[in-house]
């Protein structure tokens, strides 16, 4: 099971979640909260509920459930350096999210289905796991003998224009990017605020 990017959730966050033009337009045209009051509707937000929420949008943005997430943080406050930072880099290197920034598909959720049906491999080796975590070094491609499916002939007769991370080289011709190194400065930005999730879970 996985969290879902919905167009109600969406209008809650107030937040393009997954940057779908879809998306986009449904905030254009209904930048509130769902719910019968609409745009009158206000509520004061508590320093937990703050907190609470930039998890939950950091959790929607990456399509992780809970029990994961947590063992995201785990992981990141047993690294050295600045746990906020761990954490984002964490949810950076997982193979969909590389799959999604590198332009190799438009959103999370269609890099975890193409993962899924082993269209992808690493360094030459086939891997059907979505939190697969890369490293510096890494190549991903499309296997060979998934490049004359239907979706990949569509995809190279309409190649998108996408704006590639430093941290990563794209070759979206032969359907492969390399991971040069690990996100760092503004490539940890996010439209989630990742302080107040460690201090969530410091509470």
């Amino acid at each position: 099971m996985r969290l879902r990017v919905t167009a109600k959730r969406v209008r809650r966050e107030g937040l393009n979640l997954d940057g779908r033009e879809k998306m986009a337009r449904i905030l254009e045209k209904r930048p509130y909260g769902p719910g019968v009051h609409g745009p009158t509707s206000r509520r004061r937000i508590t320093d937990y509920g703050k907190q609470l929420r930039e998890k939950q949008r950091a959790k929607l943005v990456y399509g992780v459930m809970e029990k994961q997430f947590s063992n995201y943080f785990e992981k990141a406050t047993n690294m050295k350096g600045d746990t906020a930072q761990n954490l984002v880099r964490l949810l950076e290197t997982r193979l969909d999210n590389v799959l999604f920034r590198a332009g190799l598909t438009k959103t999370r959720a269609a890099a975890r289905q193409v993962i899924s049906h082993a269209h992808v491999a690493v360094n030459g080796k086939k891997v059907d796991v979505a939190s697969f975590q890369v490293k510096p070094g890494d190549v991903v491609s499309i296997r060979d003998t998934k490049k004359d499916k239907k979706i990949w002939k569509i995809f190279l007769e309409n190649l998108p224009k996408v704006e590639v991370p430093s941290w990563l080289t794209s070759d979206i011709k032969s359907l492969t990017v390399k991971v040069t190194s690990l996100p760092a400065a503004d490539d940890l930005k996010q439209i989630f605020e990742p302080q107040l999730i460690v201090e969530y879970y410091s509470r």
